[in-house]
């Protein structure tokens, strides 16, 4: 008897392989845009950017204890490096308790690729960082993009993808969920706080980081087809 051909079910990487191509075209436009507004300093963001740090500055000064706060978490805390260490600690774990070795080398290799290119943008884009009379915090090299913002965007966004790829309990994913969302947030509200960016630099972080993110995950479906 005949029996009629049935096609396969796709697999989940083909299933979900649109949407993060999707994603990333969509974040890939909306980072030119503002890499390009923040390069020719558009008036009106310069003039919202301005706004908001002397504002934001001015509660600074008169809130000494959540200064003090904002700043143990931005050094310490969300801290690039302590990101990156927590990176190398769930990449060792992904390689030697469950033998993914090419998911760790991925996600080392796309942390250094998201600082790779972060560095390269402040170079290119060359802006200065706020300057106050009575700063209550202080930062090194270019502006644009936020490094801590970009940085905990990128490694909060691959772990969490990692959590959901492996398959965890609810409760799990979402504590995972809630962690993320609020170191990502975070750092970036402490980083303008301190006046050491400007709201645009964080922005700046957070849609390129995001970007990181939506290629790498593309990437990693590719491989696994």
């Amino acid at each position: 008897m005949h029996t009629p051909h049935v096609e396969s079910p796709p697999r989940p990487s083909d299933q979900h392989r649109g949407p993060a191509a999707v994603s990333a075209g969509v974040l890939g436009v909306c980072s030119a845009l503002l890499l390009v507004l923040v390069a020719v300093e558009w008036g009106p963001l310069m003039g919202l950017d301005g706004d908001i740090s002397r504002t934001t500055h001015r509660w600074a000064v008169e809130e000494p204890g959540l200064t003090q706060t904002s700043r143990i978490l931005t050094d310490w805390v969300w801290d690039p490096w302590t990101m990156r260490l927590l990176c190398g600690v769930t990449a060792a774990l992904l390689a030697w308790r469950f033998a993914a070795r090419w998911t760790a080398l991925w996600l080392v290799l796309t942390v250094a690729a998201g600082t790779v290119l972060q560095q390269g943008l402040k170079a290119a884009v060359d802006r200065a960082r706020p300057v106050w009379p009575d700063p209550v915090d202080s930062a090194h090299y270019a502006a644009f993009p936020s490094g801590h913002a970009m940085t905990a965007t990128v490694v909060c966004g691959l772990l969490l993808w990692l959590v959901h790829h492996y398959g965890v309990s609810r409760a799990l994913w979402r504590t995972a969920l809630v962690l993320a969302a609020v170191s990502v947030t975070g750092v970036g509200l402490t980083r303008v706080w301190l006046g050491v960016h400007w709201p645009t630099d964080v922005l700046g972080g957070w849609l390129i980081g995001a970007l990181v993110v939506a290629v790498a995950i593309w990437i990693h479906r590719r491989r696994e087809q």
